[in-house]
This record gives structure tokens, sequence and C-alpha cells, in this order.
């Protein structure tokens, strides 16, 4: 009753303050005119599905096993929504392993049983005899009897996708893969905006030589084909999960810096600034507690394309075998595996993680646009 209390009595001072004709603060402004921008909120709900996926993770993939890695060559593209029959039978070694539901969650969990694909099944005695599925026709697989304590169950489980050529469940390495672009584009930004916006403001703040001289290290970067960047760091850090994280930070810093740069030279001389110098503030206080703040729009702009910027990019380097390496699923690295399907009857193994590349970025690209137009003020 407290908390309905309070949101009602701010929802009425809000709508009173509408009514009074009073001016709204800037942030709930830019927010009213964001969320007029159909197509910036159905990107942001977009993303924020691929994050909770991405988050979640093994707890809602069909696969639960690290990294999706479960492989049943006998069922080697599937088209989507086939099923299968799985025998799962004891396994001393992985049935006494229980990992926490962060763990689960994080890493995915071995299979406690073995689950062997069958086509048929029948009760004998106190034994279950079974005839392995093969994917020919006719089946022609090898009947075995074990058994009824060593069954655990007789599932029939639905490849909503289908598999790939290794037997895995493509839904779940999609699901999966979202987990490496979401990371390396958050983490490759984190790293961008820490050296690009304290580039950008110490060039500008001081000016001078020391603008001359970032300049020169901007435009030796600006100069360099960001792909060839990326491949070289990645060559020098080698070949993983983090070296790719770090080589493609690395190389999106530039444009960060020169567009902090511009936007402080246009507010340092303001008389806030000025103030802020005659009574004596470090000047760290003035550049990151008076001028950033005040340019932290046009960051979080250019932050959002060079998000979708830098997931293209990780793609690319998947692509080419020299970013995130198997078995860990990547969109990228997917569309390299399966790209030979194009031709065939089976092009949307290529397609499918294709698909999701180009919906992420579209989406980052979108947003972007409304929190720019949001936060124009000279717009209507």
């Amino acid at each position: 009753m407290l908390l309905r209390d309070i949101f009602s009595r701010k929802n009425k001072t809000f709508l009173k303050r509408q009514a009074e004709g009073a001016p709204l603060s800037p942030s709930r402004l830019a927010w009213q005119r964001f969320r007029r921008n159909h197509l910036a909120v159905a990107s942001l709900v977009v993303i924020a599905l691929f994050a909770l996926v991405a988050i979640l993770g093994y707890l809602i993939t069909p696969d639960h096993t690290p990294d999706c890695n479960q492989q049943y060559l006998e069922l080697a593209t599937m088209k989507p929504f086939s099923k299968a029959t799985f025998i799962c039978l004891r396994n001393d070694e992985t049935s006494a392993k229980h990992p926490n539901l962060f763990k689960r969650m994080v890493k995915g969990e071995p299979l406690p049983y073995s689950a062997i694909p069958i086509y048929s099944h029948e009760t004998v005695g106190d034994g279950v005899r079974y005839e392995a599925f093969t994917g020919s026709t006719p089946n022609d697989g090898e009947v075995k009897t074990c058994h009824k304590d060593e069954v655990v169950k007789i599932k029939t489980r639905t490849f909503v996708l289908g598999t790939d050529a290794y037997g895995r469940d493509l839904l779940s390495q999609i699901m999966i893969g979202s987990r490496v672009s979401l990371s390396v584009g958050f983490i490759a930004i984190v790293i961008a905006l820490l050296i690009g916006i304290t580039l950008g403001a110490v060039a500008a703040y001081y000016g001078r030589w020391v603008d001359n001289l970032i300049m020169w290290l901007i435009n030796v970067v600006w100069s360099i084909p960001t792909v060839l960047l990326v491949i070289a760091i990645t060559f020098a850090l080698g070949k993983g999960f983090w070296q790719v994280f770090v080589a493609v930070g690395l190389t999106m810093w530039v444009d960060i810096a020169r567009v902090v740069r511009g936007q402080v030279f246009s507010i340092k001389e303001k008389e806030y600034v000025e103030a802020t110098r005659a009574l004596g503030f470090s000047t760290f206080r003035t550049i990151f507690h008076h001028i950033l703040p005040n340019i932290v729009g046009s960051v979080i702009v250019i932050a959002a394309s060079n998000f979708a910027s830098a997931i293209l990019l990780e793609a690319g380097l998947s692509f080419l075998g020299i970013g995130v390496q198997p078995p860990t699923p990547s969109w990228g690295a997917m569309v390299k595996e399966n790209y030979g399907y194009i031709l065939l009857d089976n092009a949307y193994l290529a397609l499918l993680p294709g698909l999701a590349i180009m919906i992420i970025v579209l989406a980052f690209m979108l947003l972007g646009n409304g929190i720019r137009d949001a936060l124009d003020i000279k717009g209507k």
C-alpha cells in the first residue's frame, strides 16, 4: 500500500505539472521523446531479450551441457522440428556431479546419464531391448538389451531449429552464441570508453603539445584499417575468448576520442568551467565532474553504434578462425562451419546465425539513432 501511495502521489504531481504547463526536466523530456520512437523502443526490447537469453544461458537452453556440445552424429543435419527418441542409461561418472545454480547458468552441466538415440524399443522381462538409430533407410541398427535398473528414462526430444553437421542442437548453439556477441560488445565498449574519453578530454583540455601528441596517435591508429589492426592485435595476444575482447576494444577508441575532443573544446571555455578554475578545483574534478557529464549524450550515441561494430568484428574474426575458438559457440564460427550448406537444402544452418547477427546489429543501430533524436534539443 505504501509503494502504491508513493507512485500515485508522484503520478498526480507529474500530471499537475503538465496541466500547469511547468517545464519538464531534460531527462524526462528525453525519455518522452524516446518512447515516441517506436523503432527505438522495439530495438531496446529486442536487445533486452537477447541480453536475458545471454544471462540465463544454460538454464534455458535445450542442451544444458558445457558449450552446448552434446553431439549425436546419427542425428546430423536434421530438419527443424524433427524428433528423436533417446534411451537414457545410468552413468556413474557424471551422476555424482551436481553444480550449483550459478555454475549451471554460467558453465552448464554434463548429462547425468548417457543418452543414446534409438529407433525402437520394447520391454522384455526385466530388460529393455532397443535398436540404435542410424539415420539410414532402412534403419538396420544394432540391437542391444539392458536391465531395467540401468534405464533412467526413455524420452522423445524435439529439435526446434534442427541439428548441425555434428548432431548438436542448433537452437542451443545460437542462444549461447548471443552470450559471446553481447559480451565482446560490452567489454570492448568499456575498454574503448576508458581510453577514448580519457585521451579525448585530456587533449582538448590541455591543448598545445598534448593535443598535438594525442592527435598524432589518433591519426596513426585511424589510418590503419580496423579489421587489419584487430587481426594484428589478435595474433599478438593469441587466439581465445578474452583476447578477442581486448583486441576489439583497443581498436574502437578512436571514434570516441575524436567526438569527446570536439565536445570538450566547445565546453571548456564556458563560464561554469572558468568558475571551477577560479575556485581552485583540480583538473581531474573539472574534467570528470563538470565537463564530461555535459557530453554524455554524444558518447552514448557513438557507444551504441560501436557496440554493433564490435559484434560484427567478433563475428568476422570467428569466421576467419582467429576469434573465439571451438567448442565455444559463436555466430561467426557457426556461419563458417555451415556456409557450405547454403547451396544445398540445409541453408538455414548458416542463415539462422547470420540472421541473429543482423537482428542484434540493426537493433543497436536503431537504438543509437533513437537516443540521438531523443537528446537532440534542437529537434521538435
